[in-house]
Parts: structure tokens; C-alpha cells; sequence
């Protein structure tokens, strides 16, 4: 006889998953803390075979752990092996930006990752998977990933901001001398690059707009914007790393947005594939203010911007499309 009350797990596949970023995210989701308490999990690792022994250390380490609700761990090298059945893809693997190496080196370097990722994810994923990029440059990445799996809806692709959003939540809460928790309504518009528009003006702190709490507008303009584009440089320049247990969190955030929905007259930045939202060109990767109720979501529409923050847009949106035309040749054609 079947236990109706049995919770059937969730695959979960991380890429790059001996990585720096994927190390602390894998306890995260296996303790139960992403998908709740009572949803058992599989956790699919994919790494480059090179990475395999330390992948290998991993799993023991996972093993070790004795989550609960950890029902399996799948350490493979296999694409299609990481992808199969899996519900929840998690791209964190990516080709960093090496010295001397051009963009568009860097966007074809990623090209040769992302499209047999997606060709993968096509033939062998859940119905219901979801895709969260994450590598570098992550909206195009996502770009090229879903050019290779066309038999999966636009709605399932995702590019992760919302590190670029906490990082700008913890600048408005500092300036304000308020807490986290009373930050909300914050949008990372475009890119998850130097160009990427952090909004404060449609922000809110304890309910009021944010530009009403702060009232030292040449810093929400400048130093604001600036302190958050810049701020993976930043910490790189600091601990000689890039972010990982920021970035990891920003993870945890994202899925926990998309599986359990946004928060009521909230929302949280995401990159998605425009439907001309905004006048952004359709089919772009683009960061927008997103709500969900855990099943569909969608963008959230009516905000205002004056001319500096439309001319940011811009920018931001020209940067999307360059990249978009530099991987052309690497996209399969019509």
C-alpha cells in the first residue's frame, strides 16, 4: 500500500559543483533549508573530470553530514547522468575571464559550456525543470543554453541578480541605519555586469520610498550605484577570491523566490527572457522585478523611471545585446 503522505524527492543538479560557490549552496538545499523541511532531495553534481576527486570529497563530506532528507548524491562527470530526471537545474560552473582575454573570447569560451548544457537538459530533464544560471556572464550564458533546448518554455530560464540585490539591500539598510529586513521592492534592471542599474528610487524602507528615507539623493544616484556595480571587484581586490558564500546565499534567495513564492508587495530581481517588457527587446536575458507564487511568476509592470535611470537602461540593454551578437556564430541556426 502506498504512504500518500510519502514526499517524492526533488532532483536537484549543480554544475560546477567542487567549486567555491557550490560548496557551501550543496549543505544549504541538503539540511532542507531551500526546498522546506518535509521535501526530500537528490542532489545530481556535475564537475569536469579533473575536478572529479575533489567532487569525490565532496560527496563524502555530504555523506558525513547525515542530512535526512538527503535521499542520494550522484557525483558525475556525465551530462546526461547530471541532467536526468532532474528537476531543478543549477548552472554554477562557468569558464572565468582569464588575463587578456577579450568579452567575446570569454562568451565563446562559455558557448562550448552552456550549449551541450542545454542540449542536455533537453533530452534528459523533469517536465517541470527549472534552470538557474549563475557562471558568467550568466544572462548570456542562459542565452546560449536556451538556444539548445528549444523544447523548453522561456519560462523556465532564469539568470541570478539577486546577489546584485542584496548587496544593494545591505547599502540602503547601512545608509538608512536600518535593518535588512526592512529593505524591500529593491530591482537590479539588465545585466549582471558593471552596467546592471540598481534601483533605488522605486525602492522601499519600512514601507516609505527610499528616496524619501534617505534624502541624500547624489549618493543614491552615484556612490550607490557605483558601490554595487563594483562590488564583486571589490571583494576580489579584498580576500583575492571572488564571492562564494554571498553568492551561494544569493542562490538559496533565488530558488526560494521561484519554488516558494515572493513575499506579499514584494519582489525580487531576476533575469528572464523579455516579452518586451519595458521596451527591452524580446527574447533578451534581462533582470526585472519578478513576483512569484511559487508556481508561475511574472514581471511586475508600472514602475517609472526619469531620464537618468531610462538612459541607464539603455546602456544596460545595448551591453545585452552586443554580447547576444557575439555569440551568434555559436547559436544554432533557424
Amino acid at each position: 500500500m502506498s504512504d500518500a503522505s510519502v514526499v517524492r524527492p526533488v532532483h536537484v543538479t549543480i554544475s560546477g559543483a567542487a567549486g567555491n560557490v557550490a560548496y557551501p549552496l550543496l549543505f544549504r538545499i541538503a539540511s532542507g533549508e531551500v526546498f522546506g523541511p518535509r521535501t526530500p532531495v537528490v542532489l545530481r553534481l556535475l564537475e569536469i573530470e579533473p575536478a572529479m576527486p575533489a567532487l569525490e570529497g565532496v560527496a563524502m563530506e555530504l555523506d558525513d553530514s547525515a542530512f535526512p532528507l538527503l535521499h542520494d548524491v550522484v557525483a558525475t562527470a556525465d551530462r546526461d547522468t547530471a541532467f536526468d530526471g532532474t528537476s531543478w537545474a543549477l548552472l554554477v560552473g562557468a569558464m572565468p575571464r582569464k588575463q587578456g582575454m577579450e568579452r567575446g573570447d570569454l562568451l565563446g569560451a562559455n558557448a562550448g559550456i552552456f550549449g551541450p548544457i542545454g542540449t542536455a537538459l533537453a533530452s534528459q530533464a523533469a517536465d517541470d525543470v527549472r534552470i538557474l544560471v549563475v557562471g558568467n556572464p550568466c544572462n548570456t550564458n542562459c542565452l546560449i543554453a536556451r538556444a539548445h533546448a528549444p523544447e523548453i518554455p522561456d519560462d523556465r530560464w532564469f539568470a541570478m541578480t539577486r546577489l546584485d540585490e542584496n548587496r544593494a539591500k545591505a547599502q540602503l539598510a547601512k545608509k538608512a541605519g536600518a535593518r535588512i529586513a526592512d529593505v524591500s521592492n529593491v530591482t537590479i534592471w539588465g545585466n549582471h555586469s558593471a552596467t546592471q542599474y540598481p534601483d533605488a528610487f522605486n525602492a522601499r524602507i519600512g514601507g516609505r520610498p527610499a528616496h524619501e528615507v534617505i534624502d541624500d539623493h547624489a549618493w543614491l544616484r552615484g556612490e550607490f550605484i557605483e558601490t554595487v556595480q563594483k562590488r564583486g571587484a571589490a571583494i576580489i581586490a579584498a580576500r583575492g577570491a571572488s564571492s562564494a558564500a554571498s553568492a551561494a546565499n544569493a542562490i538559496v534567495h533565488s530558488v526560494q523566490a521561484l519554488h516558494g513564492g515572493t513575499p506579499a508587495g514584494d519582489w525580487t530581481s531576476m533575469a528572464v527572457l523579455s516579452r518586451g517588457e519595458y521596451g527591452v527587446p524580446e527574447g533578451l536575458s534581462f533582470s526585472f522585478p519578478v513576483t512569484s507564487d511559487g508556481t508561475k511568476w511574472r514581471v511586475v509592470e508600472g514602475l517609472t523611471h526619469d531620464a537618468e535611470a531610462q538612459e541607464r537602461l539603455r546602456v544596460t540593454t545595448e551591453e545585452l545585446e552586443q554580447e547576444r551578437s557575439l555569440v551568434a556564430d555559436w547559436l544554432p541556426k533557424p
